[in-house]
């Protein structure tokens, strides 16, 4: 073959074909490696502002979770507040700033049984219209201060109205110690300043309780002019106001109620998130915050280790891609889990927070319901024996005790109402047959209600019984009877239904996490009335809250049924619709092992019997309280009885030993000096085997078993009592048949527990 050499023209032709070829293949090539550069950088800027936006949200849900936990809690804490000042106002209501000088030893014990029962308080106090102290929970005697100059006093003197007066944090001048105030205006004649009461409050109390909350994170209780009533981290020392510039009181002026704003601290210059929320009936505000700063680095951790394991991806591209894919949907599944347990943590804030209020009051009711119910034993005793001995044809006399009983009995029933919302009331469980308990109420309810309205029932066959005490489930139906019915003025349809039912774990889960899933016996209650807005519905088991006119309800019905249900292990439910009537659902668990609890007999009338004995039966009586030991005296001597009375157990024991012929103890649970009640009781069956004993008490808590169940050999008269009671308990117990009470009664008072004197 032979080569024809090519020519300068053609060569320089070919070159230059050749490198457009080649340009033309580079080209893919070029688009491919700046791809694989600019790509993998845009999607990592796409993802650092997708992942930036994500941390803030999540930090914003942080806050208001936080937010709403100090939220609630100082509804619960500023509600117990509340209770105390009722109090002390009822306390010293009518006295005089003498009267109260001299009887400052008894007030003081008084406040100080509330002010050691409840942490948050740091001390009560009534302050006479000059200024000066008359007394305290914890100071006594009270010396010679001046306290005119303080901001809460000044207000309440110069502003009738002031109502509820919050304080800033002000040093004690009694105690080297800080505290802010909730006071009130007592009012003198014709409404003139008769001095302040005060609450005074702990501001560690709420520091503590912000210290546990999950960090980081700033937390503060604020008066709506910036006083800084207790703040986490704790600034005491260095800031105790905001200023009217700080981000925080800018969108407080400008959205009083609640909000969201980012901005820098008036303090320390740092740049935070803050969510706010007012509290109700006072100018106070809930903060909670979050740094910025801790924002941006949690960011920043989160982006840098995408970084580094995100280099290879310039040279994977494609398996970035299948990552980012999976990572989404792995954020998405967790996500969907996040707002599950958010859901059920958020009912379980709502269980602790319900838990805490009834604790709350649970405290202060048991606090003071010994002291009303041996107060109110004395009324209604003292009344009963002026009724025995009202000459006949004195109807006006006649008409004036009655009016004073029938007084007293509401007092005793609001004490009880009280107690049964804290579940504190003693329970008397039997194995109950709720058919047979409605068909008993049914002449009762008929009557009840009226005759605008009828009354159905739906009685399920083969219904399962119940452990319940019947008269506190009869006393339920008989208060959701009464609530129906004045839902329905104008008549309609009451409708009580029983059911066997099934509590699956999605529902337990849902709408009731302090019980357990498994078998319970419905019993419902329905009418045809207005319903309840949403509103009404999520408060209708609070205590006090009611929708009838001033005077017309004490708002203690639905709270009452509400803590027999939680007190009984069941669960409750309101279903109710505007214009729709309403439906309130009672579940109590099914009692499988019907041997283990005393069978439940309808009450028969009672008959007039004869006496056990012809001759006179001998009584030994321990009490303490001169009133109520009076009273119980005379009504039982007024029955046939010989009544040896005494007011402490050491000579009781001497008096039972001296009269042999003693056929029963009738003792106070807690009693003054080295023996109570219960010791008293064992000593007495140690030497007396025979011996029938019937214990009274206004502290219930003393002799309830098992979680507020009486045992079912528990011979117990609570207080405050009537003449009648204490007759038919008396009769009853020393009626009984002979039983081996060694074992009956050291079974019962191995279970009581010592309380402080009454």
């Amino acid at each position: 073959m032979i080569e024809v050499p090519q020519t300068k023209t053609s060569a320089a032709r070919d070159e230059q074909t050749a490198k457009k070829e080649l340009a033309s293949a580079l080209r893919p090539l070029r688009i491919l490696v700046a791809a694989s550069i600019i790509l993998p950088i845009a999607i990592f800027l796409f993802a650092s502002w997708i992942s930036y936006q994500q941390h803030l949200l999540e930090a914003r849900d942080r806050v208001q979770r936080n937010l709403n936990t100090i939220y609630e809690h100082a509804l619960k804490v500023f509600e117990t507040f509340e209770l105390s000042a009722r109090y002390l106002d009822e306390l010293i209501a009518g006295a005089t700033e003498a009267e109260i000088r001299k009887r400052e030893a008894d007030f003081n014990a008084r406040l100080k049984s509330i002010t050691d029962t409840l942490p948050q308080l740091r001390d009560l106090w009534v302050i006479a219209s000059s200024g000066a102290p008359l007394v305290s929970g914890t100071v006594y005697p009270m010396p010679k201060i001046d306290l005119s100059d303080r901001d809460y006093f000044r207000a309440h003197k110069t502003n009738a109205n002031a109502g509820t007066y919050v304080s800033e944090v002000l040093k004690a001048r009694a105690a080297d110690t800080t505290f802010f105030t909730l006071s009130r205006r007592i009012r003198g004649p014709n409404n003139s300043f008769g001095g302040v009461t005060t609450v005074s409050i702990a501001p560690e109390y709420f520091i503590r309780f912000y210290e546990k909350l999950p960090p980081p994170g700033v937390f503060a209780l604020i008066r709506d002019d910036g006083a800084i009533l207790a703040r986490y981290p704790d600034l005491s020392q260095r800031l105790d106001r905001l200023s009217p510039d700080s981000t925080v009181m800018r969108s407080i002026k400008e959205h009083p109620d609640a909000g969201f704003v980012t901005g820098s601290s008036s303090f320390d210059g740092h740049s935070r998130l803050f969510a706010y929320r007012k509290m109700p009936h006072y100018n106070i505000y809930v903060v909670s915050g979050i740094e910025s700063d801790v924002v941006v680095r949690e960011w920043l951790r989160n982006m840098g280790s995408h970084l580094i394991f995100g280099l290879p991806a310039t040279i994977a591209m494609i398996g970035l891609g299948f990552v980012a894919l999976r990572r989404t949907r792995r954020e998405a599944i967790a996500h969907a889990r996040l707002q599950r347990e958010v859901s059920r943590r958020e009912r379980t804030e709502l269980a602790l927070q319900q838990a805490l209020k009834m604790e709350a009051v649970g405290r202060l009711t048991g606090g003071v319901a010994h002291d009303f119910n041996n107060l109110l034993t004395a009324i209604l005793g003292n009344v009963d024996l002026a009724l025995r001995r009202v000459p006949e044809g004195d109807d006006r006399l006649r008409r004036s005790l009655n009016s004073a009983r029938q007084a007293s009995e509401r007092a005793a029933s609001l004490v009880q109402r009280l107690l049964a919302f804290s579940r504190q009331h003693p329970l008397e469980e039997k194995a109950v047959d709720i058919n047979r308990l409605v068909q008993g109420m049914s002449e009762l309810l008929r009557r009840t209600i009226g005759e605008t309205i009828t009354v159905e029932t739906v009685l399920a066959g083969g219904l399962w019984k119940t452990a319940v005490d019947p008269n506190q489930l009869e006393n339920a139906l008989l208060n959701l009877a009464v609530n129906a019915r004045d839902a329905m003025p104008d008549g309609g349809r009451l409708t009580i239904e029983t059911a066997n039912t099934y509590l699956d774990e999605a529902y337990v889960s849902a709408n009731a996490t302090d019980v357990s899933h498994g078998q319970y016996v419905l019993v419902a209650v329905s009418d045809t009335g207005g319903g309840m807005s949403r509103d009404v519905l999520e408060r209708a088991f609070e205590p006090f809250f009611t929708t009838k006119p001033t005077g017309a309800g004490t708002g203690l019905g639905l709270s009452m049924v509400y803590g027999f249900v939680k007190q009984s292990r069941g669960h409750i439910k309101i279903y109710s619709e505007p214009g729709e009537g309403t439906s309130i659902k009672i579940y109590l668990p099914r009692l499988t092992d019907e041997t283990s609890v005393e069978p439940w007999v309808p009450t028969e009338p009672a008959r007039n019997a004869e006496p056990s004995v012809q001759r006179p039966e001998k009584i030994l009586l321990v009490e303490d309280d001169e009133e109520v030991n009076r009273f119980s005296t005379e009504v039982l001597r007024d029955e046939g009885y010989e009544v040896i009375s005494t007011h402490e157990a050491a000579s009781g024991l001497r008096l039972l030993d001296a009269n042999p012929d003693i056929r029963m103890l009738f003792t106070d649970v807690v009693l003054p000096g080295g023996m109570n009640g219960r010791q008293l009781a064992e000593e007495a069956q140690r030497r007396r085997p025979n011996l029938r004993v019937l214990f009274t008490t206004g502290y219930t808590r003393n002799a309830i078993i098992h979680h507020g169940r009486l045992d079912a050999d528990v011979d117990l008269l609570t207080k405050p009592f009537t003449s009648e009671a204490l007759a038919k308990k008396v009769r009853q117990i020393l009626d009984l048949d002979a039983v081996d009470p060694v074992t009956r009664v050291s079974a019962v008072l191995d279970n009581i527990k010592d309380k402080p004197k009454d």
